[in-house]
Parts: structure tokens; C-alpha cells; sequence
């Protein structure tokens, strides 16, 4: 088995898409069981603290997750310069970890304006094409 040729702009969707479970790994970790399964929502909804805030990380991660990829495919389509391109999307993958772990955290300042950097990240990988 071969792996495909991704740029790595791709690499980073693959990435993206990750983190949303690890942020639902993390807030489960220890403190969810078998039984749990049948109504996880509920399970979550009865979280507080840093548990609650992992969760709601993962729900904000698949939030973001479609403007991230379509702001790929776009740039990609509209040819931009592959190393820019790879730049902002790695950008954007570092911003997102470092989101989760101030989510996790409870620095909400400090998370908002991370957000807000990623999120401008996406609008300059939008219009990162020729």
C-alpha cells in the first residue's frame, strides 16, 4: 500500500479533521464508560470544567472544519503558489491545537483571539489564489 501524493495544504485537512476527536478523547478520558454509549450527548451535557470545555472544543473544531476545507480546495483550484498555500494551512492547524489546549484551559480571552486568528487564516487561504 502507497500512500497518495498530498500537498501538504491536504495533509493539514486530514490534520483538522483529527483534532475534533482527539478534543472528544481527551474530554472522555477516565470518565466515560460502556454504559455512557447509549446516550453520550447526555454524558457530555452533564460535564463541568475542563471535561466540558474539551467537549465543546470538539464541536467548534467540526464548526470551523468546512470553511478550513473549502478554503483548501479553493486555493488549490485557483492555483496558488503551493509553499504559501502550505504555510497558512499549517497556520491554521497550529492555530486550531493551540485553541484546544486554551479551551481546554479556560483562557477565554486568550482562545477568542486565537479563534479569530485562524479564522483569518482561512479568509487569506480563500484568497491565496492567483
Amino acid at each position: 500500500m502507497s500512500l497518495p501524493h498530498l500537498t501538504l495544504a491536504y495533509w493539514c485537512v486530514l490534520v483538522a479533521a483529527l483534532l475534533p476527536y482527539i478534543s472528544a478523547y481527551i474530554a472522555k478520558a477516565g470518565a466515560f464508560d460502556l454504559k455512557d454509549n447509549k446516550a453520550p450527548r447526555e454524558w457530555g451535557s452533564r460535564q463541568a470544567g475542563w471535561r466540558a470545555r474539551a467537549n465543546s472544543s470538539q464541536a467548534n473544531g467540526f464548526e470551523g472544519l468546512p470553511l478550513f476545507i473549502g478554503a483548501v480546495i479553493i486555493a488549490h483550484q485557483l492555483g496558488a503558489a503551493q509553499a504559501t498555500l502550505d504555510m497558512l494551512a499549517l497556520a491554521y492547524v497550529v492555530l486550531r491545537v493551540v485553541y484546544v489546549g486554551v479551551y481546554i484551559w479556560g483562557i477565554g480571552a486568550l482562545r477568542s483571539a486565537v479563534w479569530t486568528l485562524g479564522f483569518l487564516v482561512n479568509i487569506a487561504i480563500l484568497f491565496a489564489g492567483r
